[in-house]
């Protein structure tokens, strides 16, 4: 925990694999392909940021791809990360998917590529493609996107390559514990995704009270809690304000009561789908 004390945005975690990725980065979900999404990404690279987390069902991975080039920074300091859709997941169908995002990025190689949901009958092969995907070299790491600890051991029984990530909805209403624990256990990285609950914490009283203390907003001590907590984190913004103030997380600490207090706020709360129970 005192490593990640002095951070600062550029500051990564070293996946199992020893590939460094950034413990902040922006995420793009829902941001429109075209001038908002390279105005987004322009403005994160900008801020400072080095990690961009975008996917296929986002539609938008032109559009990141632009922002990158029109950047001014070079793509061995970036961390981008995308993933294979619901639609694609299969052993021939991933790795076409992947081309397919690889192309609309215009990139050579992925920092990371993830199995965005588990998918039932078809994550094992999906995951054999991104284990082929690995060991050609087109990608850096690889990983998941909402398994829950029975789909992580169900994969690990026969993965020959161990997920270096495994990333989920993550919030102080949902904070996946136990998950969190496994994962750690195993080596694997989490990611919250809806860090922010999508504005679902943002009028908090437990949480006002903390961020007045520090001077800072609500979104600012939940994204701080997530990096003391030990979790890779993407907070989406369309606004360039707000991307940058939600990077201004450095000059702060929560000491560890208040780090039990946002612990005890956990409700179990979805706001996404359960992994369990998904019909897409």
């Amino acid at each position: 925990m005192k490593e990640r004390i002095h951070m600062n945005l550029q500051s990564t975690t070293r996946l199992a694999n020893g590939v460094d990725m950034p413990w902040l980065g922006l995420g793009v979900y829902k941001v429109k392909e075209g001038q908002e999404v390279i105005d987004s990404v322009k403005a994160a690279i900008e801020a400072g940021y080095r990690s961009i987390d975008t996917a296929a069902l986002y539609a938008n991975e032109e559009g990141v791809g632009q922002a990158i080039r029109g950047s001014g920074v070079s793509r061995e300091e970036l961390f981008i990360t995308t993933k294979v859709w619901n639609s694609d997941q299969g052993y021939e169908s991933t790795l076409s998917a992947f081309e397919q995002s690889l192309s609309k990025l215009g990139l050579d190689y992925v920092d990371l590529y993830l199995v965005h949901w588990p998918v039932k009958g078809k994550y094992k092969d999906t995951w054999r493609a991104l284990e082929k995907l690995y060991a050609d070299g087109k990608v850096r790491s690889i990983g998941v996107s909402n398994f829950q600890i029975h789909h992580l051991e169900d994969l690990l029984g026969e993965a020959k390559v161990k997920p270096m990530v495994n990333q989920v909805e993550l919030h102080p209403l949902l904070s996946q514990t136990g998950l969190r624990e496994y994962c750690a256990a195993q080596g694997i990285q989490i990611e919250a995704w809806a860090p922010l609950a999508q504005g679902q914490l943002l009028d908090n009283e437990l949480l006002q009270r903390i961020a007045d203390a520090h001077g800072k907003s609500i979104p600012q001590v939940i994204i701080r809690w997530d990096l003391q907590s030990g979790i890779v984190t993407i907070p989406k913004s369309i606004k360039s304000e707000r991307i940058a103030a939600n990077a201004d997380v450095f000059d702060f600490e929560l000491s560890a009561g208040e780090m039990a207090q946002i612990d005890s706020l956990n409700v179990n709360r979805r706001i996404g789908a359960d992994p369990d129970n998904f019909n897409f």
